[in-house]
């Protein structure tokens, strides 16, 4: 290595030093500063960790988080993989169309879209009143204050989040695999439970991750439809920052999800193969 070549290597290291100053400050010194806290407020030691193990509502608070976060995946990837599969074989024109409004949904603020759900599926909403002068049900059916509310709004606010990974996967499938496999004498549902399918794997994995991962931070949605009743992680949090100050809770629970949603990347990126 001669010595132009060192001066290159060495301006180029200056280059980068603002900006690796820029992400220790701005995003590795938050993280550090949160798994601090976790382990030093109240007092030092690991009972804000042990408290996962010795509170029964705190462990109430992550069970009910992570079964809302996997019913809101499998209904929403299920949903978006229908979506998906029905934007790739209509027209191009009408796939335009469809991708348009897709993305429209992505400027609709989610606490517009909560409020909408709170008009339409309270005791006095559109959906209550509509059955009620229909006749089919004869009391007002308790959509709000629950999880069932809860997630309702959720899955229809992560729904775009997995069209779009999936309708991907499935624009780069190879039609002439699909065209081989009913020449060689297999059923449309064959074909797709064989070939299609598992072609698509690699959109499935990722519209889950992305939705299981965004709803495990879901804030507005739970506090607005479960009305108080449904409580979350995230909204646990800042309960304890705000209102009980116990902020070594706080920084534990974040610093829980954080790593929660590390493993799940790591064990889907070591087993799934994709």
């Amino acid at each position: 290595m001669n010595g132009s070549t060192l001066r290159h290597f060495g301006t180029g290291w200056l280059l980068v030093l603002p900006l690796a100053a820029l992400v220790l400050t701005l995003f590795i010194g938050p993280i550090v500063n949160i798994l601090w806290l976790s382990v030093t407020d109240p007092e030092p030691g690991l009972a804000n960790y042990a408290a996962l193990v010795t509170s029964e509502s705190l462990a109430g608070i992550l069970w009910t988080t992570i079964r809302i976060c996997v019913i809101t995946t499998a209904f929403s990837v299920i949903l978006g993989y229908s979506i998906a599969y029905a934007m790739v074989h209509v027209a191009q024109g009408s796939r335009n169309r469809m991708l348009s409004l897709l993305l429209v949904s992505f400027w609709i603020s989610v606490l517009v879209r909560t409020f909408s759900w709170l008009m339409l599926l309270g005791r006095k909403g559109l959906v209550n009143e509509t059955l009620l002068n229909i006749g089919l049900i004869a009391q007002p059916i308790e959509f709000m204050r629950n999880e069932l509310g809860v997630l309702i709004g959720m899955v229809h606010y992560m729904i775009p989040y997995a069209v779009l990974p999936l309708l991907a996967s499935m624009q780069n499938i190879d039609t002439r695999v699909l065209s081989a496999s009913r020449s060689l004498g297999a059923t449309g549902t064959q074909t797709f439970w064989r070939v299609y399918l598992p072609l698509t794997k690699p959109g499935l994995v990722a519209a889950s991750l992305l939705v299981f991962i965004l709803s495990l931070g879901f804030y507005v949605t739970p506090a607005i439809l479960g009305g108080g009743k449904v409580l979350m992680v995230a909204e646990y949090i800042s309960v304890q920052i705000l209102v009980t100050l116990r902020w070594g809770t706080a920084a534990m629970l974040a610093a829980l999800m954080l790593f929660g949603v590390l493993a799940l990347l790591f064990l889907m990126s070591r087993f799934m193969k994709l």
